[in-house]
Formats: C-alpha cells, sequence, structure tokens
C-alpha cells in the first residue's frame, strides 16, 4: 500500500464511517477497485481509531459534560446516559469476544458479501425514512432514549460489524423505527461506538494483532491513512448530524442501493 492509496483509502474511511454506506464495506470496495493489497486488520484499525478520535473532537463539549456530571459520583442525567451507552454497548462485546473469528473471515469474504449487505443498508435507510416522515406528518413527536431502545440500537450495532452494513446507518435507522426522537439518535450512534473500537485496538495492539511488519504498510502511509481518516471524519460526523434532522437518508438509501448492485454484478463477472 503506498502513500496515495493509504490517503485514498482514509478519506473514504472517514467520510463512510458516519454516513450511513458502511466504511468497512468501502474499505473492501476500494480496495478492490484499485488492486491495494494488505494483510491483516492493521490498517482498518489505524483508520477507525482516528475517526473515533475525530468523533470526541466534534463532541467534546457533550463529553466533556457527560464526564463532569458522571464524576460527581451521584445518580444524574450524565450517568444515566452514560449508564445507557454502557448497556449498547453488551451485544458488541459479546461478539467481540465469542465471535471475532467469524467476524474476520466476514472481512475476507470478498465484494458479494458486501453488496448483499449494502442492499440491507439501503433497505433499512428507506424504511426508517418513510416511518420517520409519517410520523413527522402526524405530529408524532419522538421519544428519549430508555435503556430498552439502547439495548436494541446495541443489537443493530453489534450485526453491522458485517462489511456492507452501515454501522450508522443501522444504529440511526434503528433508532428512528424505535421511534426515539432525530435530535438525539445520531449523537447516541456516534458515542457509542468509541468505547468498542478503542477497546478492539488496544487488545489488537497488546495482542500483536495490530503489526504493520505483517501487514506490508510503512509509517508513512499509515500515519497519511491515520491523519485524512480524521479529517474527513471530523467533517462528516457534523454532516451527518444535520442530514439526519432534515430526514435527508432516502437518497444515501438510493446510493447503497446502487452501489450493492454493482458490487454484486461485478462479483460474478
Amino acid at each position: 500500500m503506498g502513500e496515495l492509496d493509504a490517503v485514498l483509502l482514509g478519506l473514504l474511511q472517514g467520510l463512510t464511517e458516519f454516513l450511513p454506506v458502511s466504511s468497512s464495506g468501502h474499505l473492501v470496495l476500494g480496495k478492490e477497485l484499485f488492486g491495494i493489497e494488505a494483510e491483516g486488520l492493521t490498517f482498518e484499525i489505524a483508520v477507525h481509531a482516528a475517526t473515533v478520535l475525530s468523533t470526541v473532537v466534534a463532541f467534546r463539549n457533550e463529553i466533556g459534560r457527560l464526564l463532569a456530571g458522571f464524576f460527581k459520583f451521584q445518580w444524574n442525567p450524565e450517568t444515566e446516559y452514560l449508564m445507557k451507552i454502557g448497556v449498547s454497548m453488551v451485544p458488541i462485546l459479546v461478539v467481540g469476544l465469542f465471535f471475532k473469528d467469524a467476524v474476520e473471515a466476514f472481512f475476507g469474504s470478498g465484494v458479494r458479501i458486501v453488496g448483499m449487505m449494502l442492499l440491507l443498508t439501503a433497505f433499512l435507510l428507506f424504511l426508517s425514512e418513510r416511518l420517520s416522515l409519517r410520523q413527522a406528518s402526524r405530529g408524532i413527536r419522538g421519544k428519549a432514549i430508555g435503556y430498552k431502545e439502547a439495548f436494541v440500537i446495541g443489537l443493530s450495532q453489534a450485526c453491522a460489524v458485517l462489511p456492507g452494513l452501515s454501522r450508522s446507518g443501522t444504529t440511526i435507522s434503528t433508532g428512528l423505527l424505535l421511534g426515539v426522537k432525530k435530535s438525539e439518535v445520531a449523537q447516541f450512534s456516534f458515542l457509542m461506538v468509541l468505547v468498542p473500537i478503542l477497546g478492539e485496538a488496544f487488545l489488537e495492539l497488546i495482542g500483536g494483532g495490530f503489526s504493520m511488519e505483517a501487514s506490508g504498510i510503512s509509517t508513512l502511509s499509515l500515519s497519511l491513512g491515520f491523519v485524512s481518516a480524521f479529517v474527513s471524519g471530523f467533517l462528516a460526523c457534523n454532516w451527518m448530524i444535520r442530514i439526519v434532522r432534515n430526514s435527508k437518508l432516502i437518497y444515501f438509501s438510493i446510493y447503497c442501493l446502487v452501489v450493492g448492485l454493482i458490487a454484486i454484478v461485478t462479483s460474478f463477472v
């Protein structure tokens, strides 16, 4: 993987991590399109960590408020919100502990599975968009995220480890289908992923899974990929918040449908 390849894939990861089009799926498609080869998940871990950092920067005020409330060591709205995030992380923890090898096998399954999962993403986005618009036309206001909603959204995040099934698209769509307020669902979706991704990166680092030597990626290429993923991720994060509030998910549904069909067709060629 050269420097330009790393920059392009980093930009692709940063944009698609928050936009509901599947970052992991686009990394698979990008490598296939540009003929890029890299062993293991070293590059994926690095750029995912970069987008997590961009989330922290984008939500720095909200994260600061939540942590300040939590460290008062009393039950308050901030502590309760963090507890809901904790509940949402249980499903992905189970997947990480017991189904890690199966998930990694899916990442090497090629563009056909990515195309199929992109079609599923398109369907979820379309369904949630239609329901959201129908509720708005009837004057139905969304509800706050409860523990049940947090757990169900967490289940959808666990399913979204499959390449092509957008994590942000799946979790946001699930929240909207559950009737959660638009103003809350995107922020919760982005904050709930911070600990799992950082935890995965840490485990891979201490376990030897993060290895530039084994991946064949140079330090410069990895650094460039990290920086480009951070910058594009920061911009996409803020953009996605506005998209959800303005009910514009249908355009991404169409995009996932088209790209998914192209991926499936080309996989047979």
